[in-house]
């Protein structure tokens, strides 16, 4: 018996011992992938833009990325900022002849695509060229591919290319046989986030909202592209309308691309652009390891222009690092105008809504800010319902004409699970109460005409709160914002027509904005990116479980793991909501 405890004991230690130096040299290996040494570029080079990962504002601090090691518990994303400023820096650098567009099925909003857009067209005023290749080309993909001087489709390939839809997905059949009895309270015909609940398709507002923002998203696109490809927008629609392209002969016969071939085709025209031998491999570089090449430094002084991030669901509380805890960010942007340092601050919003009391706390941290520095609000893919409420109180809001906002309305969700639990489950429920009301809110029993009428007027009454405080926002009347509101949704271009947003543009229009404001000239300030993101280490112990059970549940389900996601959100509807529809896939 000794025995056995002792070879028990020793592989214990022996186990421990494994996962303690294995451990150690992960860190080893981090601390060596993270070295902030500057890598050189050789000359005649291609940045090679690979967008395989989902795109977010930031990247995330995961050293391994360079080593090509997925790391549970660190997320690894791309990061819009540090896209474009690879794409900016190649501009001038000398030693970079191109850009190769490897982009495929891109995972990106419309307005993050136009910021890469932009900045890849701002990038062929150098003379440069754009390549891209692709053996299959999404929606979104091409609408990146097509400001390429050379756009390569494998002769077997498919491009899509038949305009824009949404999905929404409705619960009301599954609440039904599972016995759930829904309780809807909401302001606004056209508030369709609470639609999936008791229907079994779209309203006849929410059909004409979502036909009218995706039919401006569409429309802007199409002219988009048809500038790019310098063929007419009535040849570009009729293309994408009838669905004309079916296969790659079809995209190369109406001119959305310039050849069909193959890789190495691609690669042998990179190599006559950069004089490469054709023995010889073509040099090209991938943004994580550009990301890591100095660039000039544009920026100075002790001036300070404070950019506050602000992506996901609006939560009270602090939330964590995939939606916006109210409390959290009302911090920074009180710490931002507290700071002597900072002359203005620009909240960069991607955000469908969430809690309306938590929208209101940062509301009232942004009505603060501006009584003493320059606030504006930059809005990316999404700045809606809650997400507009953080932007309307800043001095100027900037959009893209595909963001997505408005849907200034509330709602506010409960259910009555006794049915569930005593047909399905044979539990039952009873109670004990001081007061007639002690147990309201509860899930166990039907809601009585006097309950559902209070929580009704509790919702109206935050309706009315919101509308007047944007009206006061926009400065116009509280009947002019009232028109506009009742929770529609609206694109950048038409929200622009009806006065929810000022002007057209990106984070870095919104940051020239701001410093122009507080009467600061270029060179003159530095660019403060707030909150400050967890180091490495932090990300790994503090998101492990969470991440491990998320990595394996997105491998088990693929892409049914969206679904989950919807569900799992329910989780999150409490308290009165200010949040556009929470799932609406545009593709």
């Amino acid at each position: 018996m000794w025995q056995f405890f002792k070879y028990v004991l020793a592989t214990i230690v022996g186990l421990l011992l494994f996962f303690f130096i294995g451990f150690i040299l992960l860190i080893g290996i981090a601390s060596v992938a993270s070295s902030d040494k500057e890598v050189s570029i050789d000359e005649n080079s291609v940045l090679e833009l690979k967008l395989d990962k989902p795109i977010a504002e930031r990247n995330a601090n995961d050293p391994f990325t360079d080593l090509g090691i997925p790391m549970i518990g660190v997320r690894n994303d791309l990061g819009l900022q540090e896209i474009k400023d690879a794409i900016r820096k190649a501009k001038t650098d000398k030693n970079i002849k191109g850009i190769y567009l490897n982009v495929s099925r891109v995972q990106a909003g419309m307005a993050t695509l136009e910021e890469i857009r932009n900045e890849l067209l701002n990038f062929k005023k150098s003379g440069k060229f754009i390549v891209s290749y692709n053996d299959l080309c999404s929606e979104k993909s091409y609408y990146l591919n097509s400001v390429a001087d050379k756009i390569y489709l494998n002769p077997a390939g498919t491009l899509e290319f038949n305009g824009l839809s949404s999905e929404v997905v409705f619960f009301k059949g599954m609440l039904e046989k599972l016995d759930v009895q829904p309780y809807i309270f909401k302001v606004g015909e056209f508030k369709s986030a609470v639609e999936p609940f008791f229907l079994d398709k779209m309203s006849e507002p929410s059909r004409l909202q979502t036909t009218a923002f995706l039919n401006s998203l569409n429309k802007f696109s199409i002219e988009n592209i048809a500038k790019s490809r310098k063929l007419p927008v009535e040849k570009i629609k009729a293309v994408s309308d009838s669905m004309l392209v079916h296969n790659a002969d079809d995209a190369l016969k109406y001119g959305l691309v310039t050849n069909l071939g193959y890789f190495d085709e691609a690669l042998d025209f990179m190599k006559k652009k950069t004089g490469t031998e054709a023995k010889k491999e073509l040099n090209l570089v991938s943004l994580k390891k550009y990301e890591k090449v100095k660039g000039e430094d544009e920026e100075s002084g002790r001036n300070r222009i404070a950019v506050i991030y602000a992506s996901g669901d609006i939560v009270d509380g602090d939330g964590d690092e995939d939606n916006i805890g109210g409390n959290k960010y009302a911090e920074a942007i009180r710490k931002a105008r507290l700071d002597d340092k900072v002359k203005a601050v620009v909240l960069r919003i991607n955000s469908g809504g969430g809690s309306a009391l938590a929208s209101d706390v940062m509301w009232r941290e942004v009505m603060l800010t501006k009584k003493v520095k320059p606030i504006i609000a930059s809005m990316g893919d999404v700045a809606a319902s809650g997400g507009y409420y953080m932007a309307m109180a800043c001095d100027t809001i900037v959009a893209h004409p595909n963001t997505i906002t408005g849907s200034i309305g509330v709602f506010g969700v409960l259910a009555n699970f006794e049915d569930f639990l005593r047909n399905k489950l044979g539990v039952t429920v009873d109670r004990v109460k001081t007061g007639k009301f002690s147990d309201v809110p509860t899930v166990t029993r039907d809601m009585t005409d006097y309950e559902k009428q209070t929580i009704q007027h509790e919702v109206e009454r935050i309706y009315a709160d919101f509308t007047t405080k944007a009206a006061q926002g926009r400065n116009m009347p509280v009947a002019e914002l009232q028109k506009i509101a009742s929770g529609r949704v609206w694109s950048g271009t038409e929200a622009k027509e009806c006065g929810l947003v000022d002007v057209f543009g990106g984070l870095d229009d919104a940051v020239r904005l701001a410093a122009t404001a507080a009467k600061l000239k270029e060179g003159e300030y530095r660019v403060r990116r707030l909150p400050a993101q967890k180091g490495f280490m932090e990300q790994l112990m503090s998101g492990f479980q969470d991440q491990a059970r998320t990595s394996m549940l997105e491998t088990e389900l693929g892409e049914n793991y969206r679904y989950l996601q919807m569900i799992q959100k329910l989780k999150t509807l409490n308290g009165i909501q200010a949040r556009m529809p929470f799932e609406m896939q545009i593709q």
